[in-house]
């Protein structure tokens, strides 16, 4: 059985973590699984908005620690610790920040360690009220590594982040939205998750994937922005779905086309 479940509808992608009797916890197999689906759906220009969630109700109670102490395993983590570039446990959850597509996280019951890293690489997260969240690596002698340095910029002052991250606290999803971890509440977050992508799914796939390259320029490359900007609105302007977007301000019912860029 695949530990992640991909669903493709109307171009929208729902992406499950599918370990329900392990409340989701996240193994090697799950790791390569994430890297292995998030490269399906870059190549495929069908999809335009990708949703993660976790079955059962329940996001991700974090990394697999059985996993991770098996001999085997924590050799080959060793090597992906040492080797140059990314390691699989940063690719895991960086991969989803690179997709030329919105990435919404939908989270309910546990979200905590490796989930809460996977939930922090997506655009947008909604999250039930009462959704436990924890940045937990610490509780267990070990570092946040999988690209939390990158997700978590600019959401919180780094006084906060690192509060959270030496305490290893447990909080609610209320909180997290206090403080600015989570962009929206809500009592149904998988149904809120596919309304907001059905929303997104009126613009043109080439402004999507653009806005959100530039957005996520203006936190990690400031120095390269404002050049994106014009470089991208050059390209949407020649492109064809930016004639379709401004035709279907007047007549919804016209469709884009497939994203033109990559």
């Amino acid at each position: 059985m695949s530990v992640v479940r991909l669903e493709k509808n109307n171009g929208i992608a729902t992406v499950s973590l599918n370990r329900p009797e392990k409340r989701n916890a996240m193994s090697f197999a799950l790791l390569r699984e994430l890297v292995e689906t998030a490269k399906k759906i870059k190549k495929d220009k069908s999809i335009r908005c990708v949703i993660l969630t976790g079955e059962a109700e329940v996001f991700s109670a974090g990394i697999d620690l059985s996993d991770l102490n098996n001999p085997k395993n924590r050799a080959y983590a060793a090597w992906e610790l040492l080797k140059p570039g990314q390691s699989l446990f940063q690719k895991a959850f960086l991969i989803w920040q690179e997709l030329p597509v919105p990435v919404i996280a939908a989270i309910e019951g546990y979200c905590f360690g490796a989930g809460m890293q996977l939930a922090l690489a997506a655009d947008i997260r909604v999250a039930h009220q009462n959704t436990q969240m924890s940045i937990m690596e610490s509780r267990w002698g070990l570092v946040p590594d999988m690209g939390l340095t990158r997700s978590l910029k600019g959401l919180i002052g780094l006084d906060l982040a690192k509060e959270l991250t030496l305490t290893a606290r447990i909080f609610d999803a209320a909180y997290a939205h206090q403080i600015g971890l989570v962009t929206h509440l809500d009592e149904k977050p998988l149904a809120k998750a596919q309304a907001l992508a059905e929303e997104m799914l009126q613009r043109s796939p080439d402004a999507l994937m653009a806005s959100k390259f530039v957005l996520d320029a203006m936190e990690h490359r400031p120095n390269k922005s404002l050049r994106m900007e014009k470089i991208w609105q050059f390209k949407l302007l020649l492109g064809k779905n930016s004639q379709l977007a401004r035709k279907k301000d007047k007549n919804p019912d016209i469709n884009f086309l497939p994203r033109q860029y990559k």
